[in-house]
């Protein structure tokens, strides 16, 4: 019989080992529990979609920089959101006149073109 030599642990399974799981659920925990908190709050302040917007920002952006001081997994994903949402509530605190979703194609395109100009593949098949 022979012996195979033991794999190295995943990623998952150094966090699990180390606690970071137990600390991770609990950032997400209470990100969540923040975001109902503020938007239930500014439904009832009645504070108009602007500062709406931008206090969900500021809950997804802080939790996302609470990840990374605490040394967990940042998802890139949650960082777009929330620049999204941020872009939102600037976009109606100033009044900006055009269309918001128009903007946000076009930034889109050009993300997606500057990928492939500089080598790197985003959209996949």
């Amino acid at each position: 019989m022979t012996q195979t030599e033991p794999q190295p642990p995943t990623p998952r399974e150094r966090r699990e080992a180390t606690g970071q799981k137990g600390l991770s659920d609990k950032v997400d925990a209470a990100g969540w529990g923040l975001f109902f908190i503020w938007v239930g709050a500014a439904i009832l302040a009645d504070v108009g979609w602007g500062w709406g917007l931008a206090g969900v920002a500021a809950v997804i952006l802080g939790e996302a920089a609470l990840r990374w001081r605490l040394g967990l997994k940042v998802g890139g994903f949650w960082i777009a959101v929330g620049a999204v949402f941020l872009l939102g509530a600037l976009w109606e605190l100033f009044e900006v006149p055009w269309p918001l979703a128009p903007v946000l194609i076009i930034l889109c395109g050009f993300a997606i073109l500057w990928g492939a100009l500089a080598g790197r593949h985003v959209m996949r098949k």
